[in-house]
């Protein structure tokens, strides 16, 4: 075996049980938490870590900076997907499609007409992520139920989630870092569990991961911005692993925050 060949195949498994992982943990646990690990770096550090092995870490870490504000895009997508993909079954999928790849390109075209530093990235990204939460306040919560082990949807997400891995490496060889960044902001994770529970579950337990989807986004920030710093410096190797050290805290960072004010809430007012 080659080590180009067994670049490609990890690169096949990574994608293929990221993906199934997450779609376990929406259909077995809940569709909030899978919303919130849609979040995670998962997809983002499949990108950026195979464009900085198979290009350089130069390229990746200048990348990084352009996925701060690439992320801006990922909440189009989801915007443009909840908005049009409301029918159930394959004409749901596809509507939703449509709407959410549209959103995405006309969001990445107008981000690629700046010039962003690693401030200004994030920035764009927090107003993104308020306003999408603001939008989303009033989504119903819907839990995904399970569903029987097939085959052939194991088959079609390994599928999907191995084809948008293999596209955003590929167009990395031929774009700008620029463009490369926006691209490597694409939610691998996301949007095959967007379909995969649309599919199967129809168009109720997809708003409910994209309603959560923004509050997750903050750990992808902290990642893709210490792999900008991390990986020109360090390496693709040890960048990762800062990333996800940093992007993990966050993530436990944040889950306390939102645990003491759900209890400050539910306090009853003490008596003067």
């Amino acid at each position: 075996m080659t080590p180009e060949f067994g670049l490609q195949l990890l690169k096949l498994l990574i994608s293929i049980a990221v993906v199934l992982g997450l779609s376990l943990v929406a259909e077995r646990l809940s569709t909030r938490t899978a919303g919130m690990l849609s979040g995670y770096p998962l997809g983002t550090a499949i990108t950026l870590g195979f464009i900085g092995i198979e290009i350089s870490p130069d390229f990746a870490g200048q990348s990084a900076v352009y996925t701060l504000a690439g992320f801006s895009s990922t909440l189009a997508l989801g915007m443009g997907y909840w908005l049009c993909g409301r029918a159930t079954g394959i004409r749901g999928v596809i509507n939703g499609t449509l709407g959410g790849m549209l959103a995405w390109l006309v969001a990445s075209l107008v981000l690629a007409q700046f010039s962003f530093t690693r401030v200004t990235g994030v920035l764009v990204t927090l107003v993104a992520i308020a306003l999408c939460m603001r939008l989303y306040r009033r989504v119903p919560e819907t839990s995904a139920s399970k569903t029987p082990f097939s085959w052939i949807t194991l088959m079609a997400r390994a599928a999907l989630a191995a084809g948008i891995v293999f596209g955003i490496t590929a167009l990395a060889h031929v774009l700008p870092p620029s463009w490369a960044g926006l691209v490597a902001a694409f939610p691998v994770t996301m949007y095959p569990l967007l379909v995969i529970l649309h599919l199967t579950q129809g168009p109720a337990p997809v708003a409910t991961v994209i309603k959560h989807y923004p509050a997750g986004l903050g750990s992808l920030l902290c990642y893709s911005l210490v792999v900008s710093l991390s990986y020109p410096s360090v390496g693709v190797l040890l960048g990762t692993l800062l990333g996800f050290g940093v992007a993990t805290a966050w993530i436990g960072l944040f889950t306390l925050l939102q645990r003491r004010l759900s209890l400050h809430r539910r306090s009853p007012p003490q008596p003067s």
